[in-house]
């Protein structure tokens, strides 16, 4: 089963959904909103003039947000519809961003570039059936010294809504719409991998990167799963048992040799 041709048909038709939805807000991003989480802006901090990838970039909102601040960025994401739009926004807005077109392990291997940062973002890993070739084409992209910064769904929550944990070899395959509130119930065959964390942080390891910070939070910007709550000033939280749920952890690491 080609995973790739078939999730790049779910994205592609998930693009054109996501550019209108209010969960995207693009009209708010194009009047000068950042589509950035206080997350990842105080991990990563300061950009002014960094050479920053944005690995599995969808259609460049999070990229164009750091290109706002600074940043010389490069957005990759599987979708070719994706990448259009992010050009389409690039070019209106009149941002310097460079945009590709591809799945992550190819890119690791055309890429000579080196960068100062890379950045992943909520919902990325489960698309990647193997996480070392995913380390690899990180470890490969920085400069030394280079910072790598992750902030993802927590697979506590996962584990909560009936998937596995521990990674398996085999994907789960299911026909699922998206997740925005204008998603009109058309379906697309996806599949996905779980990763669990010690996976994660291993595969990191293994590529040569030292892991500096690891943080663990009870709320999500997103309110995106099932049974979620707003706490103003917070975000979205879960609680299982009246206990609160982590839902999103991040990982800053840097290469060293």
């Amino acid at each position: 089963m080609d995973y790739l041709k078939i999730n790049k048909e779910a994205w592609d038709k998930r693009t054109q959904v996501h550019v209108g939805s209010k969960f995207y807000d693009v009209e708010a991003f194009k009047a000068g909103k950042s589509s950035l989480n206080t997350i990842e802006l105080e991990q990563v901090g300061n950009v002014e003039g960094k050479k920053l990838l944005h690995l599995q970039c969808h259609f460049g909102l999070d990229t164009l947000s750091w290109a706002r601040l600074g940043a010389k960025v490069t957005g990759v994401d599987l979708s070719p519809a994706a990448i259009e739009q992010a050009n389409k926004l690039k070019s209106l807005l009149g941002l310097q961003a460079n945009f590709i077109a591809n799945d992550v392990y190819q890119f690791g291997h055309q890429n000579t570039q080196t960068f100062d940062i890379v950045f992943t973002s909520y919902g990325a890993l489960c698309w990647l059936p193997n996480l070392n070739k995913w380390a690899n084409t990180i470890a490969k992209s920085l400069v030394l010294g280079g910072e790598f910064h992750l902030v993802e769904f927590h697979p506590f929550n996962d584990l909560l809504s009936g998937y596995c944990y521990f990674p398996r070899n085999e994907p789960d395959i299911e026909e699922e719409g998206t997740y925005t509130e204008n998603c009109d119930g058309t379906k697309s065959t996806i599949l996905t991998w779980a990763h669990s964390l010690n996976e994660v942080i291993n595969a990191l390891i293994l590529a040569g990167l030292s892991i500096e910070h690891y943080g663990e939070y009870a709320f999500s910007p997103y309110d995106c799963f099932e049974d979620l709550e707003y706490v103003a000033g917070k975000g979205y939280q879960m609680l299982h048992k009246g206990q609160q749920v982590p839902l999103v952890y991040a990982i800053k690491a840097r290469k060293i040799a």
